[in-house]
């Protein structure tokens, strides 16, 4: 039976959350902003207008997250021109299979959709996905539903009927209150008993999804 699947892409599909986590410390602390690495993983996948009020409220600063996510981005920016952007362990395999059983694949990112289209375009990723839904194109990001509501009103299913793919408590969250069948396969940490209550699998390489597609 051919399903519909959505995947994350930062920490998912793409080796870049350990990146992000080092450039948001690092581009905080340079402006005289002291971020903690805890402050940092609580940031994964997380969106507008979370992500501001957040990074706001860390500092009691309405000027922080402009600033700190200027700095950042020129950082990442540099790690990923210096280091290349890497796949998560089994991303093109396991990619390559579930299209070969004829499985729809949709990107569900917090990555504006300019950068996730040269991210995958880059690592000869692109055409295996159908689609690419961007939090850019709703009004809230993750860990709101916003962004699986929409990608499964633009697959024209019910959440009910689909899976996501993530790696992150955000993200989860974000797929499992839309609705949808969430899988997780954790980068940087791993869930607590609660998230793990609001799982459909947790599994530990994307290669371990051909177990049940």
């Amino acid at each position: 039976m051919s399903e519909t699947i959505f995947f994350d892409l930062d920490g998912t599909i793409l080796d870049t959350e350990k990146h992000y986590r080092k450039c948001w410390v690092e581009a905080a602390n340079s402006l005289g902003y002291p971020m903690t690495d805890e402050q940092a993983l609580s940031l994964r996948s997380l969106g507008r207008p979370f992500a501001v009020d957040r990074i706001n409220g860390f500092f009691n600063d309405s000027e922080a997250y402009g600033k700190i996510r200027t700095k950042r981005m020129e950082l990442m920016n540099k790690t990923l021109k210096e280091k290349g952007i890497e796949l998560k362990p089994y991303a093109a395999e396991t990619l390559t299979e579930l299209q070969k059983r004829g499985h729809s694949l949709v990107i569900v990112t917090a990555t504006d959709l300019e950068r996730t289209q040269t991210y995958l375009r880059s690592l000869g990723l692109l055409d295996f996905f159908d689609k690419i839904v961007c939090a850019t194109m709703v009004e809230k990001g993750k860990p709101a539903p916003d962004v699986y509501l929409y990608a499964a009103s633009e697959v024209k299913k019910n959440p009910s009927q689909l899976y996501a793919v993530e790696d992150s408590p955000n993200g989860v969250m974000s797929a499992f209150n839309a609705g949808c069948k969430t899988i997780m396969i954790p980068d940087q940490t791993q869930p607590d008993e609660e998230l793990k209550s609001h799982l459909y699998k947790q599994f530990d390489s994307l290669r371990d999804l051909l177990t049940i597609f």
